[in-house]
């Protein structure tokens, strides 16, 4: 079977493919980021229409970036919705006026062809969402015992992603974009289990993206890894403390979003994770140490089994806790209703 690239695609004539560039952000602390994401944008080989920095209910962080010189060309507005990166992107999408809406975190820098990259997968007229690769920057180097199969624990795509293009189930929030009528068909990112602040419980993106999969079959979600942004890795996430945390998290909240789109869809990706990606990791880590190449190997497959463990006990806890809220929320209406109305 040909790979999606050396299919050959009707290419439709889309005379407008101006691009909103929404990026979001609630902390003073990444001040120095957001400044150079927003300059790093205008010198795009493709430049946006425009750039929308959408502010989480910080009043003295939407005071300077209103005043900031370094923010020039930017509009900068208010997050007027619920607090949170769900409610700062919906209200991004409500101002926007682009016909592609790409979204950018606060702390990564997209490469100097990353709107060109994405734009050229719009050219398919059946691309209904299109997001690419998101590359670690480490305060130093890379923890020795930190996989590669786990870098979406820092929020960036992992070993185990295609090399191609290729039209995908989800896309990270970091790198993703959007033409505007996705969001007339799915309509907007569920507040309910976006992040909020600091907090590591966090599936808006993923959830977004499976559910306009699922309204849009006969349309395409396209993965291109040649457009890349570098996300930024504090010194706090690049320790073993943030891992624990962060997979407990992920599991918990993929739990959340399987009751939202069903466990089948939630979990489609996972089972070939789980299943090949993760064995190969652990196999590597332990051929590399028995062969003298990196005695960092046997860390990085303790910490593959770990991870995973970890992961799967917080899915576990998650649905549980969802089953027992379920319960306890018909236990309610029953006492509440009159009797008869049941």
């Amino acid at each position: 079977m040909n790979t999606y690239e050396d299919r050959r695609f009707a290419v439709a004539s889309l005379p407008d493919l101006s691009v909103s560039v929404i990026i979001c952000a609630y902390t003073e602390a990444r001040w120095d980021d957001l400044c150079a994401a927003v300059a790093t944008l205008w010198t795009q080989q493709a430049p946006p229409y425009e750039v929308i920095v959408v502010v989480d209910h910080n009043p003295a962080l939407l005071e300077r970036a209103r005043n900031a010189p370094e923010l020039q060309g930017a509009q900068v507005l208010a997050n007027s919705g619920p607090r949170g990166l769900s409610g700062a992107r919906n209200a991004g999408v409500a101002h926007a006026r682009g016909a592609i809406l790409a979204f950018l975190d606060d702390d990564a820098i997209p490469e100097p062809d990353w709107l060109a990259q994405l734009l050229q997968a719009f050219h398919d007229a059946r691309v209904i969402a299109a997001g690419g690769a998101i590359e670690p920057l480490w305060p130093g180097t890379r923890p020795e015992w930190f996989p590669e199969e786990f870098d979406w624990v820092v929020g960036c795509t992992y070993r185990g992603v295609p090399t191609a293009p290729t039209p995908v189930q989800r896309l990270i929030g970091c790198n993703m974009s959007f033409r505007r009528e996705a969001f007339e068909l799915a309509g907007y990112f569920r507040s309910e289990i976006g992040q909020v602040g600091n907090d590591l419980m966090r599936s808006d993106d993923t959830e977004f993206t499976i559910r306009l999969w699922q309204r849009c079959s006969d349309r395409i979600l396209l993965f291109v890894p040649q457009a890349r942004v570098r996300h930024r890795v504090t010194e706090g996430r690049a320790s073993w403390r943030y891992f624990r945390s962060r997979c407990y998290a992920e599991g918990f909240s993929k739990a959340q979003m399987a009751r939202l789109v069903g466990s089948r869809d939630a979990l489609a990706a996972e089972r070939s994770y789980v299943a090949r990606t993760l064995p190969a990791g652990v196999a590597r880590g332990l051929v590399e140490t028995v062969s003298g190449r990196d005695v960092g190997g046997i860390r990085r497959a303790g910490a593959i089994l770990a991870g995973l463990a970890i992961t799967g006990f917080g899915y576990v806890t998650g649905t549980l806790v969802g089953r027992l809220d379920t319960q306890r929320r018909r236990g309610l209406s029953r006492y509440l209703l009159p009797r008869g109305a049941q």
